[in-house]
């Protein structure tokens, strides 16, 4: 059988200790429990300080347990975060293809709208953030739901929107599978007639994805006369998307 990772093994031992220890314990403290030099159980606490998992006393001598560690069940980053770190580069995104620009986030069980950019042609349109939308028949739905492993997101009855939403929970597993593959989701007119749209997931920390970042647009913008998206628009989404994930990354 293969072997344990030594670096998870260490952490969870900080972790153990950390819990033990309701004031708190410093860099020496853990050293000398777990027979480790300072700066491996330093080089842990950074690691887990940047995932949330601990925090440091004002005096920076001591480091405890976050509370964020004990909510593991929801998510580490809120939907101020993820809107802030995604302005610029939905707002861009917009501008260069020319549609209407979404980053939504599941939040039990729903595609929550937490940034909306306009379609920049000056028509009439209504702000969506803050709206719902069901995640088995758009495109930034699915780009999550392909990496949610909750199941809440998925009832055992998926509701019908146009005569081509996915209402069979198989074909839905296959599609979402599609997703993983290709990095990326597609919709033609599963929750909007003649609308399509675009998606792809933000990854933060770890690779865990957040949330994503789609366009919606007419379906003769969108795909081609085949119903094909169109090559250009994926890649301009998924650009975004990585962009969007690396800020996260970087600035966590």
């Amino acid at each position: 059988m293969p072997g344990t990772v030594q670096s998870i093994e260490r952490a969870a031992a900080v972790l153990r200790l950390l819990a033990a220890a309701p004031d708190g314990l410093g860099v020496a403290d853990l050293g000398n429990a777990l027979g480790l030099a300072k700066t491996t159980v330093h080089g842990i606490l950074r690691t887990l300080h940047q995932v949330g998992f601990v925090e440091q006393d004002h005096s920076g001598a001591h480091y405890h347990l976050s509370d964020a560690f004990g909510r593991l069940g929801e998510t580490y980053l809120d939907s101020n975060e993820l809107r802030s770190r995604a302005i610029n580069w939905a707002d861009s995104l917009a501008s260069r293809s020319g549609e209407v620009v979404r980053v939504g986030r599941l939040v039990e069980g729903k595609l929550v709208v937490v940034h909306h950019v306009f379609r920049p042609d000056d028509s009439d349109q209504d702000l969506d953030v803050g709206t719902t939308l069901p995640p088995h028949a758009c495109a930034l739905g699915k780009a999550v739901l392909a990496f949610d492993t909750s199941g809440a997101a998925r009832p055992a009855k998926l509701e019908a929107y146009t005569t081509r939403t996915i209402v069979d929970p198989a074909r839905l597993a296959d599609e979402l599978a599609a997703v993983r593959t290709k990095g990326w989701a597609g919709e033609c007119e599963e929750y909007i007639v003649e609308m399509a749209s675009i998606a792809a997931p933000i990854r933060g920390l770890g690779g865990l994805v957040v949330g994503a970042v789609g366009m919606t647009g007419r379906i003769e913008r969108i795909c081609d006369s085949r119903l094909r998206h169109r090559p250009d628009l994926i890649s301009m989404v998924r650009a975004t998307a990585e962009a969007i994930g690396r800020d996260l990354r970087e600035d966590s």
